[in-house]
């Protein structure tokens, strides 16, 4: 740490895993991932831990593989906002973050429900702006298809603009409700909007009064130039993918470096990378069991359909404690895998089949042993006190702002990072030991908009 700089606060969220197997639904103490009591028990525990918000992702349609449903992960996912708004009736402070597709929705209609969070919540409501980016997931809707990325990214800010035009459409004073003259709203034009644009040509009323926090805080998770420019002029935080250290420095700094050129200042945007945890009474017994979480997550079924995400062919027939395939991947237009956003991470399926074949020579690995090493790994590992250490190290070094946890347990695995790490953290001042403020901006130390494009600090 720099000598004489600050402390920062970690941020903390807590992410409820959705339609993928980095649960281990296996597990005796998992629960089901559809029924409210499984999300009460998660968002309870994040809010007992002073958490800034709970995280939903977002799946359109279910993953298929050989056109069949990929029935190994967890399946089925409700819907985001009837969810979130249940969840803001049992919690009081914990934020509620909804993952919303821009491709796919309309802004009156998202725009309409975020404000409605925000009401019920009191201001506690965020909106993961995403796209969508596969013909796949488009056929469930009627315009179907889908758009270029630059598209993609063009609709995105229009909708997020057009978004915030509703939401500004009221200043927050126009309701009187003066009983003695009858007199209930000041402003006749309240709530109205006009927008005209390349993607949307909208006009009329938005008829959601402005919300406690006036706009949602606005989440971006993509990682292309397209996504990082788009976070660096628009949101407020970013769900990044790199939780590690050197990797989350230079994201850190590339996003951070983008701010200046939107008359913007470091601290008004939020990097969260998502992260995983195993914790264990010495070191030692944490990475075992760590080694073991990997093995539960990745059965041999499930090795041999991430084979097939490269090799684009069906490969059941192998033995998954064997060798890997000597035949090489088929570069075919269309896809085994469907709906999976994996299949992206792969653009050159023969250098990947060359470089996995190399590494599993070398290492005397079988096809399980590959994608077991060279899949997602836990990225904090070790006693409370090793995993507090390191967690309060990446963001002191600049990696991040703090850390969206996923537990591999749904939903009881956040219990022990809650009881034995958040009050290690809290010992060393650096993360909070009660919330200071009611909204979801004040915990994350972000602006509250008013309704004519400038901003207020939040509450410190």
């Amino acid at each position: 740490m720099t000598k004489n700089k600050p402390q920062k606060q970690i941020h903390l969220a807590a992410h409820f895993p959705g339609v993928n197997n980095t649960t281990v639904w296996s597990d005796p103490r998992a629960g089901s991932h559809i029924d409210f009591s499984s999300f009460v028990h998660f968002a309870k525990t994040a809010e007992r831990a002073k958490f800034d918000f709970l995280f939903l992702a977002e799946g359109l349609r279910l993953r298929e593989q050989g056109g069949h449903i990929y029935d190994l992960d967890v399946v089925g996912r409700p819907d985001t906002f009837t969810v979130l708004a249940a969840l803001a009736a049992v919690t009081d402070r914990l934020g509620l973050t909804g993952t919303i597709n821009s491709t796919f929705n309309e802004p009156y209609e998202v725009a309409r429900q975020f404000a409605s969070l925000d009401h019920l919540s009191d201001g506690r409501s965020a909106w993961n702006v995403v796209t969508s980016w596969d013909a796949f997931t488009g056929e469930n809707f009627r315009r179907g298809g889908f758009l270029p990325q630059d598209e993609r990214y063009s609709r995105a800010k229009e909708f997020l603009a057009t978004a915030n035009e509703l939401f500004d459409s009221w200043r927050g004073d126009e309701i009187i409700a003066d009983w003695a003259t009858g007199t209930f709203l000041g402003d006749a034009k309240a709530g109205a909007f006009v927008h005209e644009g390349e993607h949307f040509d909208i006009h009329g009323r938005f008829n959601v009064p402005r919300s406690p926090q006036g706009r949602p805080v606005i989440f971006q998770a993509g990682d292309s130039e397209e996504g990082r420019e788009f976070a660096a002029s628009s949101a407020d935080a970013i769900f990044s993918r790199y939780a590690a250290l050197d990797t989350g420095q230079a994201f850190y700094t590339d996003v951070k470096s983008r701010l200046a050129k939107y008359g913007r200042r470091s601290d008004q945007l939020l990097i969260l990378p998502a992260a995983s945890f195993v914790l264990g009474d010495t070191d030692a017994e944490a990475e075992e069991k760590a080694h073991e979480v990997r093995r539960r997550q990745v059965s041999g079924a499930t090795a041999i359909k991430h084979l097939e995400f490269v090799w684009n062919r069906d490969l059941s027939g192998y033995d998954p404690e064997g060798p890997l395939p000597d035949i090489d991947p088929d570069p075919g237009e269309h896809h085994i895998a469907r709906g999976r956003a994996q299949v992206r991470m792969y653009r050159d399926p023969p250098a990947v089949a060359r470089e996995w074949r190399e590494l599993a020579a070398a290492n005397n690995w079988s096809i399980r042993d590959l994608v077991i090493e060279t899949g997602n790994r836990q990225n904090f590992i070790g006693t409370p006190a090793t995993v507090a250490r390191t967690i309060n190290d990446y963001v002191q070094a600049d990696a991040s702002d703090g850390f969206i946890l996923v537990p591999y347990i749904t939903p009881g695995g956040l219990d022990e990072f809650a009881d034995q790490v958040v009050p290690l953290l809290q010992e060393q001042g650096v993360f909070r030991t009660d919330y200071e403020g009611t909204t979801l901006r004040d915990h994350l130390g972000l602006t509250h908009p008013d309704a004519r494009g400038s901003a207020h600090r939040a509450a410190s």
